[in-house]
């Protein structure tokens, strides 16, 4: 009876974490200080909420267009590199194999057993350059990123961030107090959850964002101020 893989990792390779989290905290963090911006100049409670929701769409909108051509473009890449190998394998199996054997050898395989597991490998051409693949290029080509789950996750973590500090204007709220204390409680939160996800201090993850957050509101609400004041 075959022995069974049990596996006790979670998946890090789908390619919609990292776009994901960077959507939420660029939303927030962009949006709150665009609306701090406009707030200092003086802005009215429909000024800013207009304001928000025009940041909301243009950023989540950009932020799904990086995405997409990013990792496009970086799969593209991985699938030209992927196609010369496989072609490098079919003109000269041989020379390919050996090169495997090579790779195992300096991971701490004795000469004969290298030999042997390249050898094995390569009696299936398409396991051979999958391998080759994973060991030369540092990429599984049956788990590869989609530019598509990238942008959908970027698109819809970013409104999703960028949609909490100016809710509160959307709501009736005049107090930019409000938006503030929201604003923050969701940058501390969301900072909490990521340091929880890669086992940092769920505190200093909250913490950090937090103070990072209130940076850029604070000097694009500064820069907003000046600008308010010297026009008006």
């Amino acid at each position: 009876m075959p022995a069974e893989l049990h596996k006790h990792h979670r998946d890090v390779t789908g390619g919609w974490l990292r776009p994901a989290v960077f959507g939420v905290m660029d939303g927030l963090v962009s949006n709150a200080a665009l609306l701090a911006g406009v707030v200092g100049g003086g802005a009215s409670p429909t000024a800013v909420a207009v304001t928000g929701l025009a940041g909301l769409a243009a950023g989540a909108f950009s932020m799904a267009t990086g995405e997409y051509t990013s990792v496009a473009s970086q799969r593209e890449l991985t699938m030209a590199e992927i196609a010369v190998e496989r072609k490098e394998i079919a003109r000269n199996p041989e020379a390919e194999e050996r090169e495997l054997a090579l790779v195992y050898e300096s991971r701490g395989l004795t000469p004969e057993l290298a030999r042997q597991v390249a050898g094995q490998l390569h009696r299936d051409g398409e396991v051979a350059w999958r391998v080759h693949a994973r060991e030369e290029l540092g990429v599984d080509p049956d788990d590869l990123p989609s530019p598509w789950v990238a942008a959908g996750s970027s698109f819809l973590a970013f409104a999703v961030g960028a949609l909490i500090p100016v809710l509160p204007f959307l709501l009736g709220f005049s107090s930019v107090v409000v938006a503030i204390v929201l604003t923050g409680l969701a940058l501390f939160g969301t900072g909490t959850l990521v340091a929880r996800l890669t086992t940092r201090s769920p505190l200093f993850g909250g913490a950090r964002q937090l103070a990072l957050g209130a940076a850029a509101a604070a000097v694009t609400y500064g820069i907003g101020t000046l600008v308010g004041a010297a026009v008006s």
